[in-house]
């Protein structure tokens, strides 16, 4: 779902947060505003990877459930623990979203191994996020940016790593985002409308 260069060809280096510092939630936020496109017409596409069958894995899905459970949103969410987008159905998933949205901005979100010093981290990037690149999967590549959650140490037995991974971290991780995303999702829907009212009110001087 590559819509090419130009529109949203914007390279912001990528950016590390640790889930439990005190001001992880508005920092989560403030660096999604900041990548998100300007123009108000645009579909913003928030896509939760990951499976409820492993703890490590779930970190996706329960984004998207408590971002569900917040209510109306700016943003449109895909992939919960009722829903879950997974290795299996992801192509399926990509490719509704492709004919449900024209030209959509893409968030890619799913849990992934790491360094054993930045288990714990967020990371929050330009470009795609490649889920199954952890263990080895060839999968396709989600969204225009990425957010991504380090929940446990890579480089060996990574799917037993997945499973044995401690769900206290993957919950609170979850909730870190899920929280900064909705607070993105505010300043968002309020610079929207401001937006709306001063091209209403430049319509209405035109006449």
């Amino acid at each position: 779902m590559n819509i090419g260069k130009g529109l949203f060809d914007r390279k912001i280096e990528e950016v590390k947060i640790p889930y439990d510092d005190i001001t992880a939630k508005g920092t989560v936020a403030r660096h999604l505003l900041s990548m998100l496109p300007e123009e108000i017409e645009i579909p913003i596409i928030i896509v939760c990877i990951g499976t409820d069958r492993s703890t490590g894995d779930s970190l996706g899905p329960l984004i998207g459930t408590f971002l569900k459970e917040k209510g109306k949103s700016p943003f449109h969410i895909y992939g919960t623990l009722e829903d879950p987008i997974h290795a299996v159905n992801l192509e399926e998933k990509l490719q509704a979203i492709k004919s449900t949205y024209e030209h959509p901005f893409i968030i890619g979100i799913d849990a992934c191994l790491g360094k054993l010093k930045s288990v714990g981290m967020i990371q929050i990037g330009d470009g795609p996020v490649k889920p199954g690149a952890g263990v080895k999967k060839e999968l396709p590549s989600v969204g225009n940016m990425h957010i991504t959650g380090i929940v446990n140490v890579s480089g060996f037995m990574e799917f037993f790593v997945l499973q044995n991974t401690r769900l206290h971290l993957v919950v609170n991780m979850a909730k870190t985002i899920a929280d900064g995303i909705y607070r993105a999702g505010l300043s968002y829907r309020y610079q929207h409308s401001l937006l709306k009212l001063k091209w209403s009110e430049g319509q209405e001087n035109t006449i």
